[in-house]
């Protein structure tokens, strides 16, 4: 399904997409060891049973984030974005697990035209993820510049 373009968002728009997707320990270990993170909390089961409160390993916050945009990316910018200008307000409340299945919403907060490219507006979105318990793990700000719909 390809994005909307800026034209078509408004503010306070919803999107919950219906793909989920279940985190395995491959996908933390891969993206921790991709990313050069070896952390502990990340990598080493052993350790974590005794030493995290958690009792387990935690998956790694890099890859829950992009989880969290990736899950919107279907619904809302496929196609469409220029590029990402920036992410605010970051925050992982509560830990993703190997084998939670984590689901998005993506809620419109503002929309701006560009100043400089009449072609081009820049949304700011609210992206929420939460697990099977309906927890919620992550939530983040991001604005993007996106495509106008092009003049017939």
């Amino acid at each position: 399904m390809p994005g909307l373009y800026f034209d078509e968002f408004e503010v306070g728009q919803q999107f919950v997409p219906s793909m989920r997707r279940t985190v395995t320990e491959a996908d933390n270990v891969w993206y921790s060891s991709a990313t050069c993170n070896p952390a502990a909390l990340h990598l080493d089961e052993h350790y974590c049973r005794e030493h995290s409160p958690f009792g387990q390993r935690i998956v790694n916050s890099g890859f829950t984030f992009g989880l969290m945009i990736g899950l919107s990316v279907g619904d809302t910018t496929l196609g469409t974005t220029i590029a990402n200008l920036g992410m605010d307000e970051v925050r992982f409340p509560a830990p993703v697990f190997h084998g939670d299945t984590i689901r998005a919403e993506t809620e419109v907060l503002s929309l701006r035209e560009s100043r400089s490219k009449p072609d081009q507006g820049i949304v700011t979105f609210l992206h929420r993820a939460y697990n099977q318990d309906n927890i919620l793990v992550g939530h983040c700000q991001r604005s993007a510049l996106m495509m106008r719909k092009p003049q017939a």
